[in-house]
């Protein structure tokens, strides 16, 4: 028989926090959810003023809407279609909260080289997020 496989230390914590934040994101989208189809928060685009919208571009829906881009939705995170964007937000960034975690295990084993290359994910992931670089049509 083969050697048995086991998880590094490293693998573990970066799981064990990806697992408790898809929870905790999940949960966030439920609640968020129910805040919004129950109108506990009154939407900025009315339900029934969507249909009108499905069929247009993005930016001419945004334009149309009044939506500002980017993290711009923050402002508007009390709107009942807004305040579902906390979970998406807090889901896309478990990742990064992730990387960091296991930074200081890779190092303290001396792992210099994958210590760097996770320093450089979270760098990589804080200037994607962070909305300085501009790619495609947006």
């Amino acid at each position: 028989m083969g050697k048995e496989a086991r998880a590094t230390e490293e693998q573990v914590a970066y799981a064990k926090l990806l697992d408790s934040g898809m929870k905790a994101g999940l949960l966030v989208l439920v609640v968020t959810f129910v805040i919004y189809v129950t109108g506990i928060f009154v939407p900025h685009v009315p339900v029934n003023d969507l249909p009108k919208h499905w069929s247009m571009p993005v930016h001419k829906y945004l334009q149309a809407a009044n939506i500002p881009i980017g993290w711009s939705w923050l402002v508007m995170v009390g709107k009942g279609d807004f305040v579902n964007f906390i979970g998406i937000a807090f889901l896309a960034g478990v990742t990064l909260f992730c990387y960091i975690r296991i930074i200081p295990i890779l190092f303290r084993k001396k792992d210099t080289v994958y210590g760097i290359i996770a320093i450089l994910e979270v760098l990589v992931l804080v200037l994607a997020a962070s909305g300085i670089l501009k790619t495609g049509g947006h």
